[in-house]
């Protein structure tokens, strides 16, 4: 049974070489060794495969069938080779590889458009999303688990590369058809009896939104129901279940559509701006590294202005 667990390059390269000029004179000075040294590869593929692989025809050597197949080898492996180094090559420069992108839940409204935009320019790299609260997502930084954030304040934490993209605006939302929608200017006062909806402790937007209820200057009993998702929040306060504080990239499409409204209340819209963030103790990949300057350099046509609904 023939054994081909000890076939080398070296022997491969030796019968292709051989085959396509002919002698093994031209084989050696094309691989730069010398003729003894062709003679010696080829001897030990023949042990190998236990057959000849050539035969002499006018002067000139002819490879037999089972040459044949191993010449068809040689040139798969150096058309496999050619492939990989190109591969390899791909990810040093960047233009191949996986990319960890993380996006606290907020902005989970407008990433997947700027990972589709990414991907159709560079079909090599391909992205895992991963989205979380804000707390969540700051672990994952600190433990090295991305490669970039999408998020809104940075942590104070570990050291980081921060970079602009946009303003990030949050809003206090209501039904159209409720009584606060229709008064001019909203006041503390009338905010008296009203059902806030927040997300859970550790949201950025809660924390907004709790900064803000302890700003007002007068003591409030206040009604708060806390919800697993803006997508609950929105559906709820449509339903004229409550009031939120939310994200405006969150409702672009139920502002513009009057299926919700922006209050007019002192204090907001609260202005705050979406990041870019990296470690800056450690390394990004190429591929990363592409991200981010395909992202900042198309920021302005990557991320929508939330304040034309409003």
């Amino acid at each position: 049974m023939t054994n081909l667990r000890g076939l080398t390059l070296k022997q491969l390269r030796a019968l292709e070489a051989t085959a396509r000029h002919g002698s093994l004179s031209a084989a050696a000075r094309e691989l730069c060794v010398s003729p003894p040294a062709i003679t010696a590869q080829l001897k030990s593929l023949e042990s190998l495969a236990k057959t000849a692989l050539f035969e002499r025809s006018d002067g000139t050597l002819e490879p037999t069938p089972a040459g044949q197949v191993l010449i068809d080898v040689a040139r798969d492996m150096e058309r496999l080779l050619d492939h990989t180094r190109s591969r390899l090559m791909a990810l040093k420069n960047g233009a191949a590889g996986v990319i960890v992108l993380a996006a606290v839940s907020t902005a989970k409204y407008i990433v997947p458009h700027v990972v589709s935009r990414f991907e159709a320019e560079y079909p090599g790299i391909r992205i895992k999303l991963v989205v979380g609260n804000r707390q969540e997502i700051h672990r994952g930084l600190q433990a090295n688990e991305y490669d970039v954030l999408i998020s809104g304040r940075p942590p104070v934490h570990i050291p980081i590369d921060c970079e602009y993209l946009c303003e990030h605006p949050h809003i206090l939302i209501a039904c159209p058809e409720s009584k606060l929608a229709r008064l001019v200017i909203v006041r503390p006062d009338d905010l008296m009896g009203q059902r806030f909806l927040c997300r859970e402790q550790g949201s950025g937007t809660r924390l907004l939104m709790d900064g803000f209820l302890a700003g007002l200057s007068a003591p409030y009993d206040l009604d708060l129901t806390e919800m697993d998702s803006n997508e609950t929040i929105k559906q709820s306060v449509m339903a004229g279940i409550g009031i939120a504080v939310i994200s405006a990239h969150t409702c672009l499409s139920e502002l513009g559509e009057r299926r919700l409204v922006a209050l007019p209340i002192e204090g907001f819209p609260i202005v705050r701006q979406w990041q870019l963030i990296n470690r800056s103790d450690c390394e990004i990949s190429p591929a990363a590294q592409v991200f981010k300057k395909f992202v900042l350099e198309r920021r302005e046509a990557l991320f929508p202005v939330a304040t034309s609904v409003f």
